[in-house]
């Protein structure tokens, strides 16, 4: 089974980047689709980037990130990354690296990391 491993998060003020990252404990990332996902206190879990298991890499995005995030993967590393900038307080919520067997961006997950926290301060 693939396990997942979120590392990166942390504090940052408003403004301020993080590049987060997510190790596969096999090689993934151009064998499922993936994507990034967050979840902040009282709401649901929310979709914010995905990647395709395609040569060059479909990318996705959600409009909470658009713009100002980058997903990208590096095979040999078997790593998964988000790159986030002009963070903002809003932004502040455990994130999860995920991936899936079936093509898509949407529907089900089959593994998920454990969760980060990304925590943005005023």
């Amino acid at each position: 089974q693939v396990q997942l491993v979120e590392s990166g998060g942390g504090l940052v003020q408003a403004g301020g980047s993080l590049r987060l990252s997510c190790v596969a404990s096999e090689r993934t990332f151009n064998n499922y689709y993936a994507g990034w996902f967050r979840q902040a206190p009282g709401k649901e879990r929310e979709f914010l980037a995905g990647i395709s298991w395609s040569g060059g890499g479909v990318t996705t995005y959600s409009d909470s990130v658009k713009g100002r995030s980058t997903i990208s993967r590096d095979d040999a590393k078997n790593t998964m990354y988000l790159q986030m900038n002009s963070l903002k307080p809003e932004d502040t919520a455990l994130y999860y690296c995920a991936a899936k067997k079936v093509a898509g961006f949407q529907g089900a997950y089959d593994y998920w990391g454990q969760g980060i926290q990304v925590t943005v301060s005023s």
